[in-house]
């Protein structure tokens, strides 16, 4: 087996034969596919109830872009892994994807095995790029942990709960899983992360996580 969990997949794509495609590739290598969605609306709205752990995400889509949506899933209580399967491989679409929240890009010219590899990676929380895209996401990620190290300012100081759920997040559990680890309610975990973003000035999980693995708290 892949993984202890099941792999619980949301396809999004506005092309019917792509995304049906991609389904059945998926489902006969025995991935439960439990819906699909031609736009992002509906992919957000089916999502909550379907409970995907993992979303396939086409970067162009009718109502918003793929950046948008993955942006909406991961701000979800219990928020899919997000692989974007794109046309594009333009390096501005994968370093915004990436800081939105995706775990991994590849673009459609992807075989099969590759894809399936992908999804189960993903699943697992390993990062997973095209060849050739993982350097450039590897560079914009140091950068940016650079920048943020040279900061002057000190960091807030978070509270010994806080600080505990952040180290959780840090490690890949989902809220629900938090909340039965630490014995609290769901939403308690959420005002928590929450209360965390704003006081160090960042804006979803991917930059939370950033921030607790450049401090050591993922060990």
């Amino acid at each position: 087996m892949e993984s202890s969990e099941e792999i619980r997949v949301l396809v999004v794509d506005d092309h019917p034969m792509w995304r049906d495609a991609v389904a059945r590739d998926l489902d006969e290598a025995g991935v439960t596919v439990v819906g699909t969605a031609g736009d992002g609306a509906k992919a957000l709205r089916i999502a909550p109830a379907v409970r995907p752990t993992l979303a396939v995400v086409d970067m162009h889509l009718p109502d918003m872009t793929g950046v948008e949506l993955t942006a909406g899933l991961i701000a979800l209580g219990e928020p899919p892994r997000v692989l974007v399967l794109s046309a594009s491989g333009a390096g501005d679409d994968v370093l915004a994807a990436v800081k939105a929240g995706a775990t991994g890009y590849l673009v459609k010219s992807a075989g099969r095995d590759e894809l399936l590899d992908a999804v189960r990676r993903v699943h697992r929380g390993e990062a997973v790029y095209t060849p050739g895209l993982a350097g450039l996401v590897l560079g914009e990620y140091r950068r940016l942990s650079s920048r943020e190290r040279d900061r002057d300012d000190p960091s807030p100081a978070l509270t010994p709960r806080e600080t505990e759920v952040l180290r959780l997040v840090a490690k890949g559990l989902a809220y629900k899983q938090i909340a039965q680890r630490l014995s609290i309610a769901h939403r308690t975990v959420q005002n928590h992360v929450q209360n965390t973003l704003t006081k160090l000035h960042l804006h979803n999980r991917v930059e939370l996580v950033r921030y607790a693995i450049d401090r050591g708290l993922d060990d």
